[in-house]
């Protein structure tokens, strides 16, 4: 390998978790490119300044993770739709013009997970339900959307928060409170749960299951554990499930091809080594 000549990196505050750097770091290896990928943790009151003068950072772009995917999008000179309509960008880069551009890749990353896990998975399914109401709701509603889903229902404790994501995307969204989902699981072809409830340190999802159609796929954002309980009472019913670490891998492919010029594919190699680092559980 030549001398390092590109470098990108993760920011967000705190960052030091991140599974990134292994993401991208198996990625350069495996390609024999001269470059980095590192950690860069960048404290709220700093981070309007910092994607201000993202030019001077010595990075080439970066993913973004909690709490700045709205302040970069701010920062952006220039935003994709779906950055756009999210309001979020996930990841950024810089033009040979010096110009910010950013972009929300959270909903092709969930998208790539389910082509890649269940190909044929959207080819008859019109009916959703998303559990939850913040970002990560609003990219999948967006990814559902793109494909032939014609009902979207969004599902929050505070009904007020579904119904807000719902009227921005208007005709085929609807906002619920949870008193509704039974009913809503009865007409669903797709579920997946957009909250970090049943990750690891947080309380479970609690939810049952017996309206569902044991026919209808049930996926998780979650992927620590990666079998969440959610995929397990859903497995165990019959239902076909897709675990949520594949869309952690998918979002990350535009950005290494935006910074290091070779677009990268997510494969078993990759997948186990994230998964070995997660602790062994598959």
């Amino acid at each position: 390998m030549t001398a390092v000549t590109r470098k990108a990196a993760v920011t967000g505050h705190p960052v030091a978790h991140s599974r990134s750097p292994l993401i991208h770091g198996y990625w350069l290896k495996k390609h024999g490119i001269a470059g980095e990928y590192g950690c860069l943790d960048v404290a709220p009151e700093e981070a309007d300044r910092f994607f201000r003068n993202f030019s001077q950072s010595g990075l080439v772009g970066a993913n973004i993770t909690v709490p700045h995917k709205e302040t970069a999008a701010a920062a952006c000179d220039r935003l994709d739709e779906a950055a756009r309509v999210m309001g979020a960008a996930n990841t950024i880069w810089l033009d040979d013009d010096g110009a910010l551009h950013g972009s929300n890749t959270d909903w092709t990353g969930f998208l790539g997970n389910l082509d890649q896990r269940a190909p044929g998975w959207d080819d008859t399914s019109r009916t959703a339900v998303v559990l939850g109401a913040g970002g990560a709701a609003r990219a999948i509603v967006f990814a559902l959307l793109s494909r032939k889903f014609t009902t979207v229902h969004i599902v929050n404790r505070t009904a007020e928060k579904a119904r807000k994501i719902a009227a921005e995307f208007g005709t085929g969204t609807i906002g619920h409170g949870w008193d509704n989902l039974g009913i809503l699981l009865e007409e669903a072809d797709f579920l997946v749960n957009s909250t970090s409830l049943g990750m690891t340190g947080n309380p479970p999802l609690g939810i049952d299951l017996s309206p569902l159609r044991k026919d209808a796929l049930v996926t998780d954002i979650v992927y620590v554990p990666l079998q969440t309980d959610l995929l397990k009472q859903a497995e165990q019913r019959g239902n076909p499930v897709i675990d949520g670490l594949g869309m952690l891998l998918h979002q990350a492919v535009p950005g290494f091809e935006r910074w290091f010029g070779v677009r990268p594919q997510v494969d078993e190699a990759l997948r186990a080594l994230i998964v070995e680092d997660l602790g062994g559980r598959s």
